[in-house]
Protein backbone atom coordinates (compact mmCIF):
# COMPACT_ATOMS: atom_id res chain seq x y z
CA UNK A 1 0.00 0.00 0.00
CA UNK A 2 1.70 3.24 -1.04
CA UNK A 3 1.30 6.53 0.93
CA UNK A 4 0.44 9.94 -1.23
CA UNK A 5 3.13 12.53 -0.15
CA UNK A 6 2.62 15.79 1.36
CA UNK A 7 3.84 18.58 -0.06
CA UNK A 8 4.44 21.36 3.05
CA UNK A 9 5.08 24.89 2.23
CA UNK A 10 8.11 26.07 4.17
CA UNK A 11 7.11 28.34 6.55
CA UNK A 12 7.56 32.33 5.97
CA UNK A 13 8.36 35.44 7.69
CA UNK A 14 7.82 39.14 7.09
CA UNK A 15 11.22 39.36 6.18
CA UNK A 16 10.58 37.92 3.42
CA UNK A 17 8.12 39.72 1.72
CA UNK A 18 9.57 42.07 -1.16
CA UNK A 19 10.16 45.56 0.43
CA UNK A 20 9.91 47.88 -2.37
CA UNK A 21 9.54 51.39 -0.49
CA UNK A 22 13.03 53.08 -0.02
CA UNK A 23 14.43 54.38 2.97
CA UNK A 24 13.46 58.48 3.55
CA UNK A 25 17.02 60.71 2.55
CA UNK A 26 17.35 62.51 5.19
CA UNK A 27 16.83 66.26 4.63
CA UNK A 28 19.05 69.28 4.19
CA UNK A 29 18.02 70.86 7.36
CA UNK A 30 19.03 67.13 8.98
CA UNK A 31 22.22 67.39 7.42
CA UNK A 32 23.16 70.64 7.96
CA UNK A 33 22.82 70.30 11.92
CA UNK A 34 25.05 66.84 11.94
CA UNK A 35 27.68 68.59 9.96
CA UNK A 36 27.39 71.82 12.29
CA UNK A 37 27.81 69.08 15.56
CA UNK A 38 30.27 67.60 14.14
CA UNK A 39 32.25 70.57 13.41
CA UNK A 40 31.89 71.59 17.01
CA UNK A 41 33.23 68.52 18.38
CA UNK A 42 36.57 68.61 16.20
CA UNK A 43 36.89 72.32 16.93
CA UNK A 44 36.66 71.58 20.66
CA UNK A 45 39.33 68.99 20.58
CA UNK A 46 41.61 71.02 18.37
CA UNK A 47 41.67 73.96 21.07
CA UNK A 48 41.84 71.50 23.74
CA UNK A 49 44.93 69.73 21.39
CA UNK A 50 46.51 73.26 20.82
CA UNK A 51 46.40 74.50 24.36
CA UNK A 52 47.98 71.18 25.57
CA UNK A 53 50.45 71.39 23.26
CA UNK A 54 51.35 75.26 23.89
CA UNK A 55 51.44 74.51 27.64
CA UNK A 56 53.73 71.50 27.73
CA UNK A 57 55.86 73.83 25.31
CA UNK A 58 56.12 76.51 27.26
CA UNK A 59 56.97 74.28 30.40
CA UNK A 60 60.11 72.42 28.27
CA UNK A 61 60.84 76.19 27.29
CA UNK A 62 60.79 77.19 31.26
CA UNK A 63 62.64 74.09 32.65
CA UNK A 64 64.77 73.01 30.79
CA UNK A 65 65.91 74.87 27.26
CA UNK A 66 66.86 78.45 28.28
CA UNK A 67 68.24 79.05 24.35
CA UNK A 68 64.71 78.62 23.15
CA UNK A 69 63.52 81.79 25.08
CA UNK A 70 64.97 85.30 23.26
CA UNK A 71 68.20 87.09 24.44
CA UNK A 72 66.53 89.94 26.56
CA UNK A 73 65.10 87.37 28.76
CA UNK A 74 67.96 85.18 29.31
CA UNK A 75 70.18 87.78 29.94
CA UNK A 76 68.04 90.02 32.28
CA UNK A 77 70.04 89.77 35.75
CA UNK A 78 67.96 88.23 39.24
CA UNK A 79 67.58 92.21 41.33
CA UNK A 80 64.95 91.15 43.39
CA UNK A 81 64.28 88.24 46.15
CA UNK A 82 61.10 87.39 47.19
CA UNK A 83 60.62 85.43 50.76
CA UNK A 84 57.53 84.34 51.95
CA UNK A 85 57.91 82.11 55.12
CA UNK A 86 56.13 81.74 58.60
CA UNK A 87 59.06 82.23 60.99
CA UNK A 88 61.47 84.78 61.69
CA UNK A 89 64.44 84.63 58.57
CA UNK A 90 64.02 87.12 56.63
CA UNK A 91 65.97 88.54 53.17
CA UNK A 92 69.65 88.99 54.25
CA UNK A 93 69.53 85.47 55.78
CA UNK A 94 67.89 83.97 52.12
CA UNK A 95 70.61 86.09 50.09
CA UNK A 96 73.64 84.61 51.67
CA UNK A 97 72.05 81.08 51.89
CA UNK A 98 71.47 81.18 48.29
CA UNK A 99 74.75 82.52 47.79
CA UNK A 100 73.86 83.63 43.87
CA UNK A 101 76.69 84.23 41.24
CA UNK A 102 76.38 87.84 40.34
CA UNK A 103 74.79 89.31 37.46
CA UNK A 104 73.45 85.39 37.53
CA UNK A 105 70.03 85.40 35.30
CA UNK A 106 66.71 83.28 36.03
CA UNK A 107 67.20 80.94 33.47
CA UNK A 108 70.80 80.53 34.40
CA UNK A 109 69.96 79.55 38.21
CA UNK A 110 69.68 75.68 39.43
CA UNK A 111 66.07 75.51 41.15
CA UNK A 112 66.64 72.34 42.82
CA UNK A 113 70.26 72.81 43.71
CA UNK A 114 68.83 76.30 45.33
CA UNK A 115 65.96 74.53 46.99
CA UNK A 116 69.11 72.08 48.59
CA UNK A 117 71.11 74.59 49.86
CA UNK A 118 67.75 76.08 52.19
CA UNK A 119 66.74 72.58 53.31
CA UNK A 120 70.64 72.38 54.41
CA UNK A 121 69.46 74.44 56.97
CA UNK A 122 67.69 72.56 59.83
CA UNK A 123 65.46 75.46 60.99
CA UNK A 124 63.53 75.09 57.19
CA UNK A 125 61.83 72.30 57.21
CA UNK A 126 60.36 72.84 53.25
CA UNK A 127 61.05 75.02 51.00
CA UNK A 128 59.87 75.64 47.44
CA UNK A 129 61.67 78.09 44.62
CA UNK A 130 59.89 79.53 41.89
CA UNK A 131 60.90 82.31 38.76
CA UNK A 132 59.30 85.28 38.18
CA UNK A 133 60.07 87.10 35.20
CA UNK A 134 61.47 89.01 34.33
CA UNK A 135 64.11 89.85 37.38
CA UNK A 136 62.48 88.03 40.39
CA UNK A 137 62.82 84.87 42.44
CA UNK A 138 60.72 83.43 45.49
CA UNK A 139 61.17 81.36 47.99
CA UNK A 140 58.32 80.31 50.05
CA UNK A 141 59.93 78.83 53.42
CA UNK A 142 58.21 76.77 55.97
CA UNK A 143 60.35 76.86 59.30
CA UNK A 144 60.80 74.77 62.09
CA UNK A 145 60.12 76.15 65.86
CA UNK A 146 62.28 75.22 68.51
CA UNK A 147 60.84 73.50 72.14
CA UNK A 148 64.35 72.74 74.05
CA UNK A 149 68.04 74.29 73.94
CA UNK A 150 71.05 71.83 73.79
CA UNK A 151 74.52 72.94 74.57
CA UNK A 152 77.59 71.30 72.91
CA UNK A 153 81.28 71.11 73.56
CA UNK A 154 84.10 70.59 70.94
CA UNK A 155 87.13 69.05 71.47
CA UNK A 156 88.99 72.48 72.12
CA UNK A 157 86.49 73.45 74.74
CA UNK A 158 84.55 75.62 73.26
CA UNK A 159 80.46 75.31 74.06
CA UNK A 160 78.01 76.25 71.59
CA UNK A 161 73.91 76.29 71.96
CA UNK A 162 72.23 74.95 69.49
CA UNK A 163 68.04 74.62 69.40
CA UNK A 164 65.77 71.33 68.94
CA UNK A 165 62.57 71.15 67.09
CA UNK A 166 59.49 68.83 67.85
CA UNK A 167 60.84 66.26 65.30
CA UNK A 168 64.21 66.30 67.04
CA UNK A 169 66.28 68.22 64.30
CA UNK A 170 68.80 70.16 65.74
CA UNK A 171 69.74 73.56 64.19
CA UNK A 172 71.78 76.94 64.54
CA UNK A 173 68.05 79.30 65.17
CA UNK A 174 68.75 82.00 62.90
CA UNK A 175 66.60 85.66 63.77
CA UNK A 176 64.90 84.22 66.78
CA UNK A 177 63.98 86.60 70.05
CA UNK A 178 66.70 86.16 72.21
CA UNK A 179 64.12 86.75 75.49
CA UNK A 180 62.41 83.78 73.73
CA UNK A 181 64.95 81.90 73.57
CA UNK A 182 66.49 82.06 77.17
CA UNK A 183 62.64 80.85 78.23
CA UNK A 184 63.27 77.75 76.62
CA UNK A 185 64.50 74.63 78.91
CA UNK A 186 67.71 73.31 78.47
CA UNK A 187 67.70 69.06 77.14
CA UNK A 188 70.05 66.39 78.82
CA UNK A 189 69.78 63.19 78.91
CA UNK A 190 71.00 62.28 75.46
CA UNK A 191 73.58 61.38 73.18
CA UNK A 192 74.18 63.34 69.72
CA UNK A 193 75.84 62.18 66.87
CA UNK A 194 77.30 64.25 64.12
CA UNK A 195 75.78 63.85 60.68
CA UNK A 196 77.72 65.76 58.05
CA UNK A 197 78.63 69.48 59.85
CA UNK A 198 75.25 69.17 61.91
CA UNK A 199 73.60 66.38 64.22
CA UNK A 200 71.11 63.25 64.06
CA UNK A 201 67.59 64.03 64.93
CA UNK A 202 67.21 63.48 68.68
CA UNK A 203 65.09 60.20 69.48
CA UNK A 204 61.54 60.29 71.63
CA UNK A 205 61.42 63.75 72.36
CA UNK A 206 58.44 64.14 70.49
CA UNK A 207 56.75 63.46 74.49
CA UNK A 208 59.12 65.94 75.89
CA UNK A 209 57.59 68.48 73.19
CA UNK A 210 54.04 67.39 74.27
CA UNK A 211 54.82 68.04 77.96
CA UNK A 212 56.83 71.70 77.28
CA UNK A 213 53.97 72.42 74.75
CA UNK A 214 51.12 71.71 77.26
CA UNK A 215 52.69 73.57 80.32
CA UNK A 216 53.81 76.70 78.37
CA UNK A 217 49.72 77.43 77.70
CA UNK A 218 47.94 75.96 80.47
CA UNK A 219 50.53 76.36 83.26
CA UNK A 220 52.92 78.95 82.18
CA UNK A 221 53.58 79.88 86.04
CA UNK A 222 55.00 76.41 86.24
CA UNK A 223 56.65 76.70 82.70
CA UNK A 224 58.46 79.94 84.00
CA UNK A 225 60.56 77.69 86.44
CA UNK A 226 61.78 74.66 84.55
CA UNK A 227 65.44 74.68 84.08
CA UNK A 228 66.68 71.06 82.61
CA UNK A 229 64.23 68.79 81.17
CA UNK A 230 65.85 65.22 80.99
CA UNK A 231 64.89 62.04 78.50
CA UNK A 232 67.54 59.59 80.49
CA UNK A 233 65.04 57.40 82.13
CA UNK A 234 62.02 57.34 79.21
CA UNK A 235 63.29 54.97 77.35
CA UNK A 236 63.44 52.53 80.46
CA UNK A 237 61.05 54.31 82.46
CA UNK A 238 58.92 56.09 80.07
CA UNK A 239 59.60 59.14 82.86
CA UNK A 240 60.48 62.80 82.01
CA UNK A 241 62.28 64.15 85.10
CA UNK A 242 62.76 68.40 85.13
CA UNK A 243 64.92 70.38 87.45
CA UNK A 244 63.58 73.79 88.37
CA UNK A 245 65.44 76.58 88.86
CA UNK A 246 65.23 76.27 92.83
CA UNK A 247 67.06 72.67 92.13
CA UNK A 248 63.33 70.56 92.55
CA UNK A 249 63.43 67.68 90.64
CA UNK A 250 60.14 67.04 88.95
CA UNK A 251 59.46 63.94 87.65
CA UNK A 252 56.52 63.37 84.90
CA UNK A 253 55.25 60.03 83.45
CA UNK A 254 54.89 60.32 79.73
CA UNK A 255 52.28 57.28 79.61
CA UNK A 256 49.82 59.72 81.86
CA UNK A 257 47.58 62.92 81.22
CA UNK A 258 50.12 65.78 81.01
CA UNK A 259 46.85 68.28 82.06
CA UNK A 260 46.06 66.36 85.24
CA UNK A 261 49.61 65.42 85.96
CA UNK A 262 50.30 69.49 86.00
CA UNK A 263 47.20 70.20 88.20
CA UNK A 264 48.58 67.73 90.60
CA UNK A 265 51.83 69.74 90.52
CA UNK A 266 50.20 73.03 90.61
CA UNK A 267 48.37 71.71 93.93
CA UNK A 268 51.34 70.36 95.82
CA UNK A 269 53.53 73.62 94.62
CA UNK A 270 51.22 76.30 96.28
CA UNK A 271 51.08 74.26 99.23
CA UNK A 272 55.17 73.77 99.56
CA UNK A 273 55.34 77.60 98.39
CA UNK A 274 55.82 78.35 102.43
CA UNK A 275 58.03 75.62 103.42
CA UNK A 276 61.74 76.61 104.33
CA UNK A 277 63.42 75.14 101.86
CA UNK A 278 62.15 73.96 98.47
CA UNK A 279 61.67 69.91 97.77
CA UNK A 280 64.25 68.13 96.73
CA UNK A 281 61.37 65.61 94.55
CA UNK A 282 57.97 65.75 93.44
CA UNK A 283 56.74 62.67 91.83
CA UNK A 284 54.05 62.89 89.45
CA UNK A 285 54.43 59.42 87.95
CA UNK A 286 52.16 57.20 90.73
CA UNK A 287 48.91 58.07 89.86
CA UNK A 288 46.87 60.53 91.40
CA UNK A 289 49.45 60.70 94.24
CA UNK A 290 51.87 63.18 94.32
CA UNK A 291 55.29 61.82 96.61
CA UNK A 292 57.23 64.89 97.58
CA UNK A 293 60.58 64.52 99.13
CA UNK A 294 62.82 67.10 101.13
CA UNK A 295 66.70 67.13 101.18
CA UNK A 296 67.56 65.54 104.53
CA UNK A 297 69.86 67.20 107.00
CA UNK A 298 73.44 65.68 107.83
CA UNK A 299 73.15 62.14 109.29
CA UNK A 300 68.98 62.37 108.86
CA UNK A 301 66.96 60.06 106.09
CA UNK A 302 64.90 61.62 103.58
CA UNK A 303 61.62 62.61 104.65
CA UNK A 304 58.84 61.89 102.14
CA UNK A 305 55.24 63.09 102.08
CA UNK A 306 52.60 61.89 100.50
CA UNK A 307 49.79 64.29 98.98
CA UNK A 308 46.21 63.91 99.26
CA UNK A 309 44.67 62.72 96.32
CA UNK A 310 43.26 65.20 93.58
CA UNK A 311 39.34 65.54 93.45
CA UNK A 312 37.73 64.86 90.40
CA UNK A 313 35.62 68.11 90.37
CA UNK A 314 38.75 70.11 91.43
CA UNK A 315 40.75 69.15 88.55
CA UNK A 316 40.43 72.03 86.03
CA UNK A 317 41.08 75.04 89.80
CA UNK A 318 44.56 74.09 90.12
CA UNK A 319 45.77 77.27 87.60
CA UNK A 320 46.01 79.82 89.88
CA UNK A 321 47.35 83.41 89.30
CA UNK A 322 47.09 83.02 85.23
CA UNK A 323 49.83 85.12 83.62
CA UNK A 324 49.41 87.20 79.81
CA UNK A 325 49.35 84.57 77.44
CA UNK A 326 52.56 83.95 75.68
CA UNK A 327 51.37 83.95 72.20
CA UNK A 328 50.73 87.51 72.31
CA UNK A 329 53.75 88.13 74.05
CA UNK A 330 56.02 86.64 71.20
CA UNK A 331 53.76 88.42 68.48
CA UNK A 332 54.07 91.53 69.71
Amino acid sequence: MSVPLVNIPPTRSWRDIPQPVKPRTMSREGRWRLLTATLRVAGVVAVLGALGWAAWTVSEVVREDARKLPAVARAEPVRHLELITNGVLDQDWLRQALALPAKASLMELDLAQLRSRLLAHGQVNSATIERKFPDTLVAQLSERSPVVRVMTQSGAGESKAWLVARDGVVFDGVGFDPAMVATLPWLDGVTLRRRGDGFAPVAEIEAAANLLAKARWEAEHLYRTWMVVSLARLQSDREIEVRTKEGTLVVFTADGDYFMQLARLSSAWEKLAAAPTPPARIDLSLGREVSVAFAPAAGQPPAVAIAPRVPADRAFSFFSNPQPNPKRELQN
